[in-house]
């Protein structure tokens, strides 16, 4: 009876080994097309930046060193700095919105310990990018925060998200 197992084993050990190697030969199944950009969004010359704050306190800590506000400040100031739009003090004066928030939601479906234990924070900052004629949104960002015991590691993680939101809206508007 071993000579009869032997063989088998032998052989679906040798075909589990070469399974593989045809997956690694086939092409990767082409990636669509992306879409396109609003032309409101690549044409605008002028952004009004609205406040819609938020007040995300992950696990109930302490506030993320700033206050509420603190996403629209860092982000006006890096729109400011970027210099690739004129900011406009009211929404008539601007052709785009962009809308800065800073939500908190929970979910017991992304806890650690599965659904039914405790909830966990996704601290993010949003931007809603709508515009000022029609009122309707052309584009939404949103980039999430990485939570942290330590106010210190939060505000790292803060900063790192609101460049990489930063460097996305670049990438879409097509600027340096």
């Amino acid at each position: 009876m071993p000579r009869i197992i032997g063989p088998r084993f032998r052989w679906a050990a040798i075909m589990l080994t070469l399974a593989p190697m045809r997956v690694w030969g086939a092409q990767a199944p082409k990636v669509a097309d992306t879409g396109p950009v609003p032309a409101q969004i690549i044409n605008a010359k002028t952004m009004f930046i609205s406040n819609l704050g938020g007040g995300c306190s992950p696990f109930g800590q302490s506030e993320f060193s700033g206050g509420p506000d603190r996403p629209y400040n860092e982000f006006y100031s890096a729109m400011k700095g970027w210099g690739r739009f004129e900011l406009e003090g009211t929404p008539a004066d601007a052709e785009l919105d962009v809308e800065v928030s800073f939500p908190c939601p929970t979910s017991r479906a992304n806890s650690p310990f599965g659904p039914n234990y405790g909830t966990d924070n996704d601290p993010q900052i949003r931007l809603v990018i709508r515009d000022v004629k029609t009122r309707l949104v052309l584009w939404g960002l949103t980039e999430h925060i990485e939570t942290a015991a330590l106010v210190s590691n939060r505000d790292k993680n803060f900063e790192r998200a609101l460049s990489t939101l930063v460097d996305r809206l670049k990438r879409l508007v097509g600027g340096p």
